[in-house]
C-alpha cells in the first residue's frame, strides 16, 4: 500500500506541474503576438537607418576630425561584449544559446591576445560570471524591464557611448537573438561601436539609395545620427529578444506539458497495475483463510 500511496502522490505532483507549464504556455502565447508585431515593426526603421549611416559614411573621409563613434579610438585591443538576455528562464536553450555565442567570441578574441570585458544586460547573462569572473565589466539591472521601450535602449546606449568616449574600450559587440518564427530564434552578434563602415546588410544598401545632397554636411549629420543609430540597433535587439523569448518559452512549456501528460499516463498505468496486484493478493489471502476453516 505504501507503493500505491507514493505513486498517487507522484501523479498528483506531476499534474500540478502540468497545470503550471500549461498556464505559462498560455501566457507566453498571448504575449508572443504583441512582441512579434513590435519586433517586425522595428526592423524596417533599424535597417533603413543603418543603410543611411553606411551611405553617409561612404561620403566621408575618416580622419582624426571625424566623429569618434565612426573613426574609433585608433586601437583594436579592448573589446566589450554586450550580452543581452531575458531576465527569466523556462525557455529552453534561448538564453544559453546567446551566452554560448558570446563565449565563442570571447575565447576567439582572447586567443588573439585581445582584452575582453563583458557588459551584461539581462539576469540570465550573469552565468558568464562563472566562466569569466574577472572579466565582468558591468552588470546592468534590467529586472524592471517587462516590455522594452526605446527609453531603455537609449539609456543603455548612452552609458556605452559615455564609457567609450572615456576610453574604457575600443570596440563593442552586441549579442542578442534574432526572432525568425515562434519555432526559430537565432543568436546574433553585431558590432555597434564604432559603427562599422560596411557591415551586414549595409554593405549593399547604399547602392539602392538615390543620390542625395545632405544639408548640413555629412560629418555634422553623422555626429547627430551616430548615437541615435546605436540606440536604435540596441532597441531592435531588445525587441527581437523579447519576441524570441516568448516564442521559445511557448515551445518549451508546450513540450513540458506534453511530457507531463505522458508521465501521468505511464504512472497511472503503473498505479492501476499495482492496485490490481494488491487486490488480487488480498483476495488470495481471504480465499486461503476460508479454505483453512
Amino acid at each position: 500500500m505504501a507503493s500505491l500511496k507514493a505513486l498517487k502522490i507522484r501523479i498528483g505532483s506531476v499534474k500540478s506541474t502540468q497545470k503550471i507549464t500549461r498556464a505559462i504556455k498560455t501566457v507566453a502565447t498571448a504575449k508572443l503576438r504583441r512582441a512579434q508585431e513590435a519586433a517586425v515593426a522595428a526592423r524596417p526603421y533599424a535597417q533603413r537607418l543603418e543603410a543611411v549611416m553606411a551611405n553617409l559614411a561612404s561620403k566621408v573621409t575618416v580622419s582624426e576630425s571625424s566623429p569618434k563613434l565612426l573613426a574609433g579610438t585608433g586601437k583594436d585591443q579592448v573589446h566589450l561584449l554586450v550580452v543581452t538576455t531575458a531576465n527569466r528562464g523556462l525557455a529552453g536553450g534561448f538564453n544559453s544559446n546567446i551566452v554560448r555565442l558570446a563565449r565563442r567570441k570571447a575565447d576567439a578574441l582572447i586567443a588573439e591576445g585581445k582584452t575582453v570585458r563583458f557588459y551584461l544586460a539581462g539576469r540570465k547573462a550573469r552565468v558568464l560570471g562563472r566562466f569569466y569572473p574577472a572579466m565582468i565589466y558591468h552588470d546592468r539591472d534590467m529586472s524592471a524591464v517587462r516590455n522594452p521601450a526605446f527609453v531603455h535602449a537609449h539609456e543603455l546606449a548612452s552609458d556605452l557611448i559615455t564609457r567609450f568616449e572615456a576610453g574604457e574600450f575600443d570596440v563593442a559587440h552586441l549579442f542578442y537573438s534574432n526572432f525568425r518564427s515562434a519555432l526559430v530564434q537565432e543568436p546574433a552578434e553585431q558590432q555597434v561601436i564604432p559603427v562599422p563602415l560596411a557591415a551586414g546588410s549595409a554593405t549593399s544598401a547604399p547602392s539602392s539609395l538615390a543620390a542625395v545632397e545632405y544639408e548640413p554636411d555629412e560629418e555634422t549629420i553623422l555626429a547627430e545620427l551616430l548615437p541615435r543609430n546605436i540606440a536604435i540597433q540596441i532597441y531592435r535587439a531588445m525587441l527581437e529578444n523579447n519576441a524570441g523569448f516568448y516564442g521559445a518559452q511557448m515551445n518549451a512549456m508546450d513540450n513540458a506539458t506534453r511530457n507531463a501528460g505522458d508521465t501521468i499516463n505511464r504512472l497511472t498505468i503503473q498505479y492501476n497495475r499495482t492496485r490490481q496486484a494488491a487486490i488480487t493478493t488480498e483476495l488470495v489471502e481471504i480465499i486461503s483463510g476460508a479454505e483453512a476453516l
